[in-house]
Order: C-alpha cells, then sequence, then structure tokens
C-alpha cells in the first residue's frame, strides 16, 4: 500500500475534484489541451534562455537553449520532454528544463520533436538522435563543451533518450557524458507487478500506456526496434553512464527499475533513485512537490559529479 507524499496527495485530491479523465478517454487534442492549458508555475531564472532550430530528416526541428550562466564552455544536456509520444511543447516543459539546467550547472537544449499519430515511428526517435548530433557539431557555436554532452528525457523523452544511447553507440555517434532517464517508457505496457498495481492510476493508467505506444509506434509490436523499444536491446554494455529516476505510484515503475538494473548488470555505472509517495511526472510538479525539488538535488548532484569527471 503507497503512503503518498502530502504534496502529492494534495495535487492527486485536486485532481479528481476537477474531475480529470484518464488520457486515453479525452483522445489525442484532449490530452493536448489539457497539458498547454496547465498555468506557468514559477521556476529558476536563466542567465539567458534563446530560441534556435536545426535541420532534421524530417524537417526543421525547433530547440530551447537554457543557459544557467553566462560563462561558456560549460557542459551541456540535450533533454526530451515527456507526453506519450502525441503530447508537449517547450513551454509545456519550460519548468522542468529550467529546473534541470539549475539543478545540473548546465546548458539545457529543449527539443521539440514532432508528435504522434501526425508523426510516427521513427520520426522523433530520429529527430532525437539528429538533436544529438547536432548539439555536439556546433558545441562551440552554443559554448558547451562538446566532450560534456548527456541526454535527458521524462517519460515518453525518457524513451527517446535511452534510445539516441543505443543508435549513438551502434552508429559510432559522438561520446554522451550520462544518459538521466526520469520514468521512461521503455517498453510496452506489461505484466508487471506495478503495472498491475497500478493499472488505473493515478495519473497514468495501463490504457493510457497501450493507447500512447499504438499511436507513435502502432499496433504491430513484431515491427518494434530497440531504437523505439528501448528495453528490446540485448546488450547494454557499453553504453555511457546513467541516472535512472523511478516513481513508486507509476505503472512504469518495475520495468523503468529493471532496465537500471540491467544497466548495472552490464557494467555500466548507474544511479538507480526510486522516489516514494510519489507519481508518474512528479518532476513537472517541481513547485508544488517537494520531493520533486530533493530530487532535482540529487539529480543534479550526480550529474555535476559526472561532469566534473570529464574535466
Amino acid at each position: 500500500m503507497v503512503v503518498f507524499d502530502p504534496d502529492a496527495a494534495a495535487l492527486l485530491e485536486a485532481a479528481k475534484a476537477a474531475g480529470v479523465r484518464p488520457l486515453s478517454e479525452v483522445g489525442v487534442e484532449g490530452a493536448r489541451a489539457r497539458m498547454e492549458s496547465v498555468p506557468p508555475a514559477p521556476a529558476p531564472e536563466m542567465a539567458e534562455v534563446a530560441d534556435r532550430a536545426f535541420e532534421g530528416p524530417h524537417g526543421t526541428v525547433p530547440v530551447r537553449v537554457y543557459r544557467p550562466r553566462p560563462e561558456p564552455g560549460g557542459p551541456a544536456i540535450v533533454y526530451f520532454h515527456g507526453g506519450g509520444m502525441i503530447m508537449g511543447t517547450l513551454d509545456s516543459f519550460d519548468g522542468l528544463a529550467r529546473n534541470l539546467a539549475a539543478a545540473c550547472d548546465a546548458v539545457v537544449v529543449s527539443v521539440e520533436y514532432r508528435l504522434a499519430p501526425e508523426h510516427q515511428y521513427p520520426v522523433a526517435t530520429d529527430e532525437a538522435y539528429t538533436a544529438v548530433l547536432w548539439a555536439h557539431d556546433n558545441a562551440a557555436d552554443l559554448g558547451i563543451d562538446p566532450a560534456r554532452i548527456a541526454v535527458a528525457g521524462d517519460s515518453a523523452g525518457g524513451s527517446l533518450a535511452a534510445g539516441a544511447t543505443l543508435r549513438a553507440r551502434a552508429e559510432g555517434g559522438p561520446p554522451i557524458a550520462v544518459q538521466m532517464l526520469f520514468y521512461p517508457g521503455l517498453e510496452r505496457a506489461s505484466d508487471r507487478p506495478s503495472m498491475v498495481e497500478f493499472a488505473d492510476g493515478p495519473i497514468l493508467t495501463r490504457a493510457d500506456v497501450v493507447w500512447m505506444k499504438n499511436q507513435y509506434l502502432g499496433p504491430d509490436e513484431s515491427a518494434d526496434t530497440e531504437y523505439g523499444v528501448p528495453a528490446l536491446a540485448r546488450d547494454l554494455s557499453g553504453l555511457p553512464d546513467a541516472i535512472v529516476v523511478s516513481a513508486e505510484a507509476d505503472p512504469l515503475r518495475d520495468a523503468v527499475e529493471d532496465y537500471g538494473q540491467r544497466l548495472r548488470n552490464a557494467g555500466v555505472p548507474t544511479a538507480l533513485l526510486r522516489y516514494p509517495g510519489v507519481c508518474h511526472g512528479f518532476l513537472s510538479q517541481a513547485a508544488h512537490i517537494r520531493r520533486a525539488r530533493i530530487a532535482f538535488t540529487e539529480i543534479g548532484a550526480l550529474a555535476r559529479a559526472k561532469f566534473e569527471e570529464l574535466t
């Protein structure tokens, strides 16, 4: 039985009182409208925030560059937002990007990849990997250290980050300093205990996972690849050091923690952090959940230590 964090419990009660319905019931447009309607919460100030873009294999990809301090030459994080591959924008994940930049003392390049169902696999997966290439190739222009570029993502974005590291290994891509995976969606819905226990949520349901995965990957599981479904990767050796974050009351929890343990077993230095009493997506609520702020402090300390090793 989960004992919910008091801050998380208050948010859940507010959502219940407002009659918030599962994403799979409101549909793509309803899910997008809900996410974009959330008022922006207070978040750390940056020395500079600039909108840029790069040309990817499927067209122009907008990015937003968050610079926590003006001095050039520091580390960077290429960040992919969550939203089940069907929703989310640079604006709706502005707060998380700012908190990540401030906690890690690193430039954050937030990527607005194309969304499903209009753009199915491999579009977002291609754009995620191309974003890593672009950041490395344009490090001087971005004022970042090309030897200290990490990838990060929450939920669906965590899957994109994990897929990008697998592809960089396979294709001899640029070095990735660390992969930061925040409750990533690494596999399709399963019968793992957490998926059964939290099949009806809160926040994310099993039906939501099935529905959103199908929007991007399509219903034919035989067509899945390790870049789109990273849990399918048989060999995790030689991947970048990892920071893997799970939430106790999350249907994805067991799949996330299994991937973190597999990384460890493959010899990849991996910090596996479970946060008690919170739900899927809790890092987006840092303004309201103290435990999310603690998580950012701990994630930031680990990331800074990883970056320091590379100086």
